[in-house]
Formats: C-alpha cells, structure tokens, sequence
C-alpha cells in the first residue's frame, strides 16, 4: 500500500473475515446462446441442450439454490465456449451443490474436458469428488476460467485439474475466488484447495483459501498446489488462511512429479501445521515479495531435492527460516526478513497481515529491492521503482519522512461503504482532513470520542484519511463504493 501524503498509511479492514483483495477481478460477460435458469430442472435441461448446440452458449443461473441428485453432464470437448453464471455478481446468490461429501450420487458440480469453459458468480459444493474438475487427459481442457466463484466442502480436492497422458491444460485463470471448509476443517487428509497436474501458464490471483486442514495426523495437500509436470504457474496477491500448506510447486524428487518456472508473489500465507511456500522438484522458480507466516513449523519458505534448482527468493516477509532442507537443492537469497513478533501487522489475529507501524532504521520499509515482475502489491497498488521497495506483501510507504507517528488504533467502519462513515478512538479538539487522489477533500473537528463523515456524492475510490493533534499523525484508508 503505497501513501499520496508522507506519513502512515494504515488499513483497516471490513469485517471480522477477511478476504484477498480482489481488485483486478475481470467481468464475465454472456456469449453466444443465452438460457436463463432458475430451478434445478431447467438447469440439468440447459446443460442437455448447450451439448446438442456443441457449446458456444451461457447458461445463466438466477438466485437460488440448485440442489443436485445426480451428476450434471460431462462437459464434453464438442462443448467448446461454454459459460455457466450467476446473475449477479455476489457469488453466495446462487448455490449449485450435490448431496453431501460422504454421498456419491453426485462426484462433481462441473467436470469439465472442454476448451474455454468458464464458471462464474456462483458457490459449489457438498459434492463426493471435487466441486469442479479440469482435465487434461483424454482431452486437454484449454482457457478454463473460475471468476468469482467459491468452492466448499468437497471430500477430496475442491479444484482439480486432473493429468495423464501426454496432453496439458494450458492457460487456465483462477480470480477472485474463495476456498472454504465451512466446518474449519477437512472430512479428510486426501484434500486440498487447487491440486493441478499437467497444468501450463496458468494464473491464480486475488482468492481466498481457508480451513485446508486435515481431521487426521496426516497433513492436507496444500491449498494451491501445482505438480507433475506443471510449468509457468502465477500465483499473485492470494490469501490463505489457517491450512495445513500453504503454495507448493512439485512434489517429491524428479521430474515427473516436479514443476518449471513459475512465479509466486505477493501472497498472505498463514498455515498452522507446515510449510508456507515449498518447492520439491521446482526449477527456475521465483518467490518474491510474499508474507508467511507459519505455526507449529520451523520454515516459512523451504526448497528441497537436488532436482530443485535456481530458485529466487527475494523481498519476503516471515516469522520462520528461508532454507533448503535437503542439502541438495539451489536457491539464491536476497533482502529477505525475518520477524520474531507479528506486532508489526495491522491484525495478525485476523489474518490481516499489511503493515501497520512504521520504526526507525526499519529493516522492512523500502529494505526490499527493486524486482520488474512485482509492479504492484497484494492489494494492487503500485511498487514504485522511482522510490524503494518494501519487503513483503504490502507495500507500505513509498517515502517516510516523519517519526512523531503515534500509533493509536482508530477504527472506521463501514469500510468500504458508499457514504457515511464513522470514527471511534478520537478525542476532542483533533483535526481530521480527508484526501482523496486530487488532493484535499474536507476537514472535520472532533467535538467528542467518534465523528461522523458525510462524504455526500462523493466519487467511488480511495480516499486518505489524516486525524492530526499536536504531537501524533496518524493516517487511515477509507474505500468510497
């Protein structure tokens, strides 16, 4: 996060859950033949008749819940350009779900072997299998797209994209969407967020996975992980919350099961039982810019087997070591941090891991260095390579110029909102000037402990929020819908 005023930049978050910011999340427009459904029935009737049309159709699904008794079609290679979505963007509006993870008369919401398929603006789950899965083998499932969607309660993997064979998935794109057991936890240790095989270029950015936890003493897959023969993967500006793993490229020592390129960056990563980036059979692998943190594990981020080679590590924020483990593999290091308490963050007890405080002499603001992959940060906002870069997911300030910072926790809320917002932690006689991209906006005096701000008609965006007294400074950021 990067301040328009020299000073603190400090986020608050909306809600008790946080979520990845989605900000780049891109609109999925209707194509081809539109059927509007709004019943399980007519549903099952659209899928039947976009096969008979050979794809090139979008199914539209209005609010409700869709409760599946049997599988859905296969979606079948001859159904090319095929879009299944939600009539709304809220992604809880629509609800496709199967029978439960311990019932098999439904394996899968969507199984999916045709290229261009997108799913969108929709939750699916409750399913024996996976809620959704992509094949690359017998036929290769080309431009998958998920945009807006969350994937829950699944016994096994809740997406997979399956291998075998010699051909590959390629170019697949995972945005904005969530990963959840609702329960806080797996029905088993066979589970996993994404698990891909065979998988080639594809992007995963700006989702939310939480709860990737196994019930058993064996741990859980990871809750993004690409494998066996997979290359070229993003994984941008993610956050992951409470799993057994966190990002893995590879699996094992060799090739077959191992990963190529690929780069892995400003992501949020919290897991609770094991590693939080790992790389096992990954070559040329870059990892930058991401905040671990990890519990009940000495490595945030690990490297391991001979077969894993020239990795680079850069600009990353942790609690734990940044080490190979096997003595075998090849990485090089650079203008990374450990932290030994997590006082530094805005809520580490909620997941809320942007940088709250600013210290002199501070080894994490602008400590980084200067990386053209990572032009932005996990919430998008721009690195400026003409100033320093931050270490870390959040890029804090692009300068610091002040030290009399008085770090009281304000809090405003609604935030986002559309209008009104409301301050708590002031006291009388403060100064509060609200700034948006152009410059000054307003000014308020505190007259008491809270204030109200009207912001009227003002414009969508974000706008900076400066509660000044004599010796204190304090800056908020406050998101104008």
């Amino acid at each position: 996060m990067r301040c328009l005023i020299v000073g603190l930049c400090l986020w608050l978050w909306a809600g008790s859950i946080p979520m990845a910011a989605q900000c780049n999340c891109p609109e999925v427009v209707a194509e081809g033949t539109v059927i509007t459904v709004g019943n399980v029935q007519e549903l099952v009737a659209a899928v039947n008749q976009v096969n008979m049309l050979n794809g090139n159709s979008t199914i539209i699904l209005l609010p409700g819940e869709y409760q599946l008794t049997s599988n859905l079609r296969f979606i079948g290679e001859h159904m090319a350009n095929t879009t299944i979505m939600g009539s709304t963007d809220n992604k809880e509006d629509v609800y496709v779900k199967g029978l439960g993870w311990n019932n098999n008369a439904v394996t899968h919401i969507f199984n999916v072997a045709a290229d261009n398929f997108t799913v969108a603006n929709m939750t699916v789950g409750e399913v024996f299998y996976h809620p959704i899965q992509v094949h690359s083998n017998p036929a290769d499932a080309d431009n998958f797209r998920a945009i807006n969607v969350k994937f829950v309660d699944a016994k096994e993997q809740l997406l997979k994209v399956s291998g075998g064979g010699d051909l590959y998935a390629d170019d697949g794109i995972v945005m904005c969407c969530e990963f959840e057991f609702t329960n806080g936890i797996a029905y088993q240790f066979y589970t996993g967020g994404i698990d891909a095989h065979r998988s080639v270029n594809w992007e995963v950015k700006h989702n939310t996975f939480r709860h990737i936890r196994s019930p058993e003493n064996a741990l859980a897959e990871h809750a993004i992980h690409f494998w066996r023969e997979c290359s070229g993967t993003i994984v941008d500006a993610n956050l992951i919350i409470n799993c057994d793993r966190g990002i893995g490229f590879g699996l094992g020592q060799g090739f077959a099961n191992g990963h190529t390129g690929g780069l892995i960056m400003n992501n949020m990563v919290h897991t609770s039982r094991d590693v939080g980036i790992g790389l096992e059979s990954s070559t040329d692998t870059k990892i930058y810019n991401n905040t671990v943190i990890t519990d009940n594990y000495p490595r945030s981020i690990e490297y391991r087997f001979s077969s894993t080679t020239d990795a680079l590590i850069s600009n990353n924020l942790v609690n734990g070591e940044i080490s190979d483990r096997s003595s075998g593999s090849t990485g090089q290091l650079s203008h990374n941090h450990r932290i030994e308490n997590l006082d530094r963050f805005v809520d580490a007890s909620d997941y809320n891991y942007r940088l709250a405080t600013y210290i002199d002499d501070d080894p994490i603001v602008g400590a980084g260095t200067y990386l053209p992959e990572v032009t932005t940060d996990y919430d998008c906002e721009e690195r400026n390579p003409a100033a320093s870069y931050d270490i870390g997911a959040d890029q804090f300030l692009a300068n610091v110029s002040t030290n009399t910072i008085n770090f009281n926790r304000l809090r405003i809320y609604p935030n986002p909102n559309q209008s009104d917002f409301q301050i708590e932690g002031l006291s009388k006689g403060l100064t509060i000037e609200i700034y948006n991209t152009m410059g000054f906006y307003k000014r308020y005096i505190a007259e008491s402990d809270s204030i109200n701000l009207s912001l009227g008609e003002a414009s969508p965006g974000i706008y900076y929020v400066k509660v000044a007294g004599q010796e204190s400074l304090q800056l908020l950021k406050m998101v104008v819908r």
